[in-house]
């Protein structure tokens, strides 16, 4: 693990703010950058949460010192070997349990299908439904969004389950699920921003 400081001075609404950027490294050895954003109006506690490109931002007391700063960029560390590590360990089980968790709490249980897996054959598309035929029922879930967090994973896995009250992209679709699943136009935003940070365009389906 590593941290490289470039730093940059902005100010906004009003509260005074720095900002540095930081590199950690994942498991595999690839760099995460981290926005450091010093924030006069946090006290005591830190915050981070992930970004759209794939970078993390990390907002501290205006006056942390150093040493602080470091102990929690390590902690940050660890947390994402820990969510990589979850990701791998994600079955068709626990997908199925998932979809399954919000059939029942977004749409009433009241969405019906055969099967739900992960498949290693998606480069752009985020999943598949397949309406009639064979293989009626049977949902596909790229395996390349294990390690993406959970509320987005749960979006697709939602745009899916809905897929079998309308096969198309129809204003009733959208309206099915942004009702169903709120935060789906978050999601789409957190997709498009990852698609954007790797050159390359997602699918719904």
């Amino acid at each position: 693990m590593f941290f490289s400081p470039l730093s940059v001075l902005c100010k906004l609404s009003g509260y005074a703010m720095s900002e540095k950027k930081y590199t950690i490294q994942d498991k595999n050895g690839q760099p995460v950058p981290v926005i450091v954003r010093r924030d006069k109006r946090l006290k005591k506690s830190s915050r981070w949460q992930p970004q759209p490109d794939g970078s993390i931002l990390l907002r501290v007391p205006y006056h942390l010192r150093k040493t602080q700063l470091e102990q929690i960029l390590k902690q940050i560390t660890r947390r994402l070997e820990k969510q990589e590590k979850l990701a791998e360990r994600r079955t068709d089980a626990e997908l199925q349990e998932r979809a399954e968790y919000l059939n029942k709490k977004c749409f009433g249980g009241h969405i019906q299908w055969r099967a739900i897996r992960w498949v290693n054959n998606m480069n752009t598309r985020l999943g598949s439904c397949t309406n009639g035929g064979a293989t009626d029922g049977h949902i596909r879930i790229s395996d390349k969004i294990k390690d993406w967090p959970q509320w987005v994973i749960d979006s697709v896995i939602a745009h899916e389950l809905v897929h079998r009250l309308h096969a198309d992209h129809s204003p009733e679709f959208w309206q099915t699920l942004t009702e169903g699943y709120p935060l789906t136009e978050r999601a789409r935003g957190f997709v498009m921003g990852i698609g954007f940070a790797q050159g390359q365009s997602y699918e719904d389906d």
